[in-house]
């Protein structure tokens, strides 16, 4: 489970970081938007580990 999330949150942050180049030249406000709903996923992703690990050390 933990690779899992892992993985999830690299993946979230590299289509963040490419959405980010490649919008901010044409649209930055949508740049700015894709990068903040990429940052609550990563955020998201980062609770849940936290509470997963917490769950099975029980």
């Amino acid at each position: 489970m933990l690779r899992i999330v892992t993985g999830l949150i690299i993946i979230t942050v590299a289509g963040t970081g490419i959405a980010w180049f490649i919008l901010k030249e044409e649209k930055p406000w949508l740049a700015f938007y894709v990068a903040c709903c990429g940052g609550v996923l990563v955020l998201n992703f980062l609770v849940s580990l936290f509470l997963i690990n917490k769950n099975f050390k029980k």
